[in-house]
């Protein structure tokens, strides 16, 4: 009887000698997979290096507003800095000489609104939150869009400036198009942000390619190209040529990318890569992308080097450059 209990006790103790240091082990070993980061919120990004826009977008969220708030008021900044001339009020003309704009706006339910060709009216993203909000319908175009913006009680401006205005004068002497690398490119401001209860917004806009054929339309107001917001997921916003961004439906593609559990940074190469893909070669054409994911990280890439997106949190602002696929020579 005694033997049996020594040996009975001895095995215990030996088994607890061995299995302490194997489960230590075996804890430090799957730590890391089982810690959660801490989520980033409220924050606030945009494409390129608009520090005014991300700025006014930060002191909504700061005081405890919306993340659909804060992304039209974020954008509504550069729709009035005439000194843009990509956006809103002194925006470069169509090659007749229209002023036209488009814009989106989606928020953290999935409802969304957007208006194409507009005219005469300087702030098309509040436009499109009155689409989403007052109507039945996503998009409004054209002629309809500004019948509407009037009813809700927007002003018609003159969207020409004296220097926009000479610009085109100057253009129709040889009317000849082409895009340049991140100047005609730079044509969009996208921003997406997160509120102080985790929900999403963004919102996007643009007076689009200058010089473009009448009735062009390119992807910042097509939801699920220039901009998509899944308020599980994250959110994503496209810049440049926006003909490339609808083909992939470039912001749809980049959300669910991180659905699936790749980085913001990881979806967007991924979503670049696609495009450049279907351009074996080209060269001619920028593209640039920027999301960000449920936790508040964020990620860009583009096609060319320059592309930059301004970010704001409780750290304060910074421009941040982005990787590209093409690399400087």
């Amino acid at each position: 009887m005694k033997r049996r209990k020594f040996l009975r006790n001895s095995s215990l103790t030996a088994a607890g000698a061995i299995s302490a240091p194997i489960l230590a082990s075996y804890h430090d070993q799957i730590e890391p997979e089982i810690k959660t980061n801490t989520p980033v919120k409220p924050i606030t990004v945009c494409t390129w290096n608009f520090k005014n826009a991300t700025a006014k977008s930060w002191e909504v969220l700061k005081d405890g507003g919306s993340a659909l708030d804060a992304v039209e008021q974020g954008v509504r900044v550069e729709e009035a800095d005439v000194k843009n001339e990509t956006v809103g009020k002194g925006g470069r003309p169509d090659r007749d000489g229209n002023v036209t704009l488009d814009a989106c706006i989606m928020d953290k339910d999935g409802n969304c609104g957007s208006v194409v060709y507009l005219q005469n009216i300087a702030h098309p993203v509040s436009v499109a939150r009155k689409v989403m909000e007052e109507t039945p319908h996503i998009i409004l175009a054209g002629k309809g869009a500004e019948q509407f913006a009037y009813e809700q009680g927007f002003k018609k401006e003159d969207l020409f400036t004296e220097s926009t205005r000479r610009q085109y004068e100057e253009w129709k002497k040889t009317s000849k198009y082409e895009t340049t690398i991140n100047i005609e490119n730079h044509d969009t401001i996208g921003m997406l942000a997160i509120d102080k209860n985790g929900d999403i917004a963004g919102a996007c806009t643009t007076s689009g390619m200058a010089y473009k054929v009448g009735g062009r339309v390119g992807d910042s107001p097509i939801i699920g190209a220039g901009l998509f917001i899944d308020n599980e997921v994250g959110g994503a916003t496209a810049t440049g040529v926006g003909e490339e961004v609808i083909r992939t439906v470039g912001s749809f593609l980049i959300v669910e990318l991180m659905r699936q559990g790749k980085s913001p940074q990881e979806a967007c190469e991924e979503g670049v890569k696609r495009i450049m893909k279907k351009n074996e070669g080209r060269k001619d054409f920028q593209i640039g992308f920027l999301a960000i994911n449920k936790l508040g990280e964020t990620g860009g890439y583009c096609v060319h080097p320059g592309f930059t997106y301004s970010q704001f949190t409780e750290k304060g602002q910074k421009n941040v450059p982005v990787d590209s696929f093409y690399q400087k020579q």
